[in-house]
């Protein structure tokens, strides 16, 4: 008497024969599960499996490897938005710029803020509890037929966040970059508002100093042509000074500054399981630093 054989199916299709074992879980698989592995095939579900336990590779400052900037095209993107939005509509500037404190009269001019003021005046600014224009000041421009360089703002700036952009974004990852990019920005609003809260301010400018900052201080941590870095950073800085006269030098100088503390947390953090979260206490405890340093200015311009 003969023995009937076996037959034995996919486990993922049992109604298709198979003979062929996945090599890391010994399960039958058909042709159309069958995934190429270094020795014989796996199932979709290994496969999967063994793509999650791949560590990802990152860079010495913990980001992940990026092939196209998507943050910095997406931050140009929004910058060159906002600039068509002036275009269309001038009134954008007045109401998003970074204003710290100003009084509008009744004849809709501006005034010298004053903590009290008559009854038909009005405060307008971050005294105002306009705490946005923080931010969104730096995603605007002057218009093209004002202030001294015109359409040139947005032209320059945007030439250099995408030549910085790049280079920083690619070793710091889009997360890390981004809190980099916002908290310069921030970082440059606030020290406009602790020094000059009178001053209409606008531009990316203070985001783009915290990336110089960034640039410089990643030189100098995987041990780059400092030469050719501090020749930069020496133009950077020469810049600061030349144009305090025709702009924000407050924004710039606090842009530096904050885009400088974020980069050292992110390329000084241990290169263990604590490195996130030393960097993200680092962006967090200069967040609390600037939102208290505004409270407390706006809380003495208010009386």
């Amino acid at each position: 008497m003969e023995s009937e054989s076996t037959v034995t199916t996919c486990y993922r299709h049992p109604k298709v024969e198979s003979y062929v074992r996945c090599t890391r879980c010994d399960r039958y698989i058909c042709p159309d599960c069958m995934r190429e592995a270094a020795v014989g095939h796996q199932c979709v579900e290994c496969v999967k499996e063994g793509a999650r336990s791949v560590r990802q590779a990152r860079t010495v400052f913990g980001g992940r490897i990026t092939v196209a900037p998507l943050v910095t095209y997406v931050l140009i993107g929004l910058n060159v938005l906002a600039y068509l939005g002036e275009l269309v509509r001038p009134a954008l500037v007045d109401r998003f710029e970074m204003l710290g404190a100003m009084l509008v009269g009744p004849d809709g001019g501006s005034y010298h803020w004053q903590a009290s003021y008559p009854a038909d005046f009005h405060a307008e600014g971050v005294v105002a509890g306009e705490w946005y224009r923080l931010l969104t000041g730096a995603f605007l421009h002057l218009p093209a037929t004002e202030g001294t360089f015109g359409i040139l703002h947005i032209v320059m700036n945007m030439m250099v966040l995408w030549n910085l952009g790049r280079v920083v974004e690619a070793q710091l990852g889009r997360v890390r970059y981004l809190a980099l990019y916002l908290l310069s920005a921030l970082g440059g609003s606030v020290l406009v508002l602790l020094i000059s809260p009178e001053d209409h301010t606008v531009g990316a400018s203070g985001a783009i100093f915290g990336l110089g900052a960034a640039y410089w201080v990643m030189a100098r941590r995987l041990g780059g042509d400092m030469n050719s870095v501090n020749r930069f950073m020496a133009g950077l800085l020469l810049w600061l000074v030349i144009s305090a006269w025709a702009t924000s030098w407050e924004g710039h100088l606090g842009g530096l500054l904050a885009g400088g503390v974020v980069t050292l947390a992110y390329a000084y953090a241990p290169r263990d399981r604590r490195r996130d979260l030393v960097q993200a206490a680092a962006c967090v405890g200069l967040l609390v630093l600037l939102a208290v340093l505004s409270v407390g200015k706006v809380t003495g311009l208010t009386g």
